[in-house]
């Protein structure tokens, strides 16, 4: 069974774990699920599985009692791999993995593995969790906070080894214009719904060029809006009856759905709107002691803050401190993938420098 981070994070590359929520027919969690907990057993941890068709990982490094627990965080799916020369086939050049995942983030998940199994014991208990569905409706680590409690937590997205304390959340929209179906040389009958949302965009632009040039959060910068996707009509010789807009509105530390929705509603005039997906900014504690002590294992300049959500919002309105330390790398989401190698043993050793002090 792979040992060294290399073999490891090469390891985890060569399994499928596509989000099937994303890209119908993925693969899904279930093999790097069951791979990844056969590695910790192996190791000495224990091991919990929560769900069935979409397992998330529970590796436990038990301390003797009475320290404080330290949880480690990073999902095991990734997104599609449409356009990838053979994503699944690990590859090492120039001191980079590359295939799917690799940076995002299963060299990250390598790091931790190997850092709960090679921890000393401390009087703490070290919790490595391998969630399932973070790239979409993030259900593994939804049911972890259900499950786990712990003191601190490191959520291991890749930050170019600097350390993260806060990030953007979003609200996803939609916007409803109604029109009148006639046949298109009727102009008398019908009515255009989507002539009618050619304003709302114009509107929508018009607020995001005022978002982007307002407040902005010392951390992540100001708040953002864009249109995703448009649909109306029925076909060519007919007025559409029926228009519908796709957006999502980037919210910074502060700002609430609530408040999105007031914005929204302004712009939307007659038009339905509907909130359909949103999750929470998010932003560590200030001055607190963990955040502190990572900054300082990590010895990478002032904490920084990251542009895209992650599972730390959650963790953190459990009521853990949470930061995010990760490797460098590039091609999230792209179409060429790869992580630095030399990062995923920075990453392990500063996990392994934090749950020392930590834990013991």
């Amino acid at each position: 069974m792979a040992s060294s981070l290399v073999e490891l994070a090469a390891a985890l590359v060569a399994i499928d774990s596509v989000n099937p929520a994303l890209v119908p027919g993925g693969a899904g969690e279930g093999e790097i699920a069951r791979f990844a907990a056969d590695w910790c057993r192996a190791h000495g941890l224990e091991v919990e599985l929560l769900g069935d068709e979409r397992p998330t990982v529970v590796a436990t490094r038990r301390g003797t009692g009475g320290g404080r627990s330290l949880l480690l965080n990073g999902h095991l799916d990734t997104v599609g791999v449409a356009g990838m020369e053979a994503p699944f086939e690990p590859r090492v050049e120039d001191g980079r993995l590359h295939g799917r995942g690799a940076y995002d983030m299963k060299g990250a998940l390598a790091a931790v593995m190997l850092a709960a199994a090679e921890a000393p014991q401390g009087r703490g208990d070290l919790i490595v969790t391998l969630v399932a569905d973070e790239e979409l409706a993030s259900i593994g680590t939804e049911a972890v906070v259900e499950h786990v409690r712990a003191d601190a937590a490191i959520v291991v997205e890749p930050t170019e080894l600097r350390v993260a304390i806060a990030h953007r959340g979003f609200v996803g929209f939609e916007l409803e214009t109604k029109g009148a179906a006639a046949h298109g040389s009727r102009p008398d009958l019908g009515v255009d719904a989507i002539a009618k949302m050619g304003p709302l965009l114009v509107a929508l632009a018009e607020l995001d060029e005022l978002l982007q040039a307002g407040a902005r959060h010392p951390l992540v910068g100001p708040a953002s809006l864009h249109a995703s996707l448009i649909e109306g009509g029925q076909e060519l010789s007919s007025y559409p009856a029926r228009c519908v807009l796709t957006g999502e509105r980037r919210t910074i530390p502060g700002e609430t759905v609530a408040d999105v929705e007031r914005e929204l509603r302004a712009v939307a005039g007659d038009a339905a709107l509907r909130t359909i997906a949103s999750r929470d900014p998010y932003e560590a504690p200030a001055g607190d002691p963990f955040v502190e002590l990572v900054v300082r294992a990590a010895d990478a300049g002032e904490p920084v803050g990251a542009l895209f959500w992650t599972d730390a919002a959650l963790i953190g309105a459990a009521g853990t401190p949470t930061v995010l330390f990760g490797p460098s790398g590039e091609g999230a989401h792209a179409e060429v993938e790869w992580v630095d190698l030399a990062s995923l043993e920075r990453v392990r050793d500063v996990v392994l420098r934090v749950a020392a002090e930590w834990c013991a």
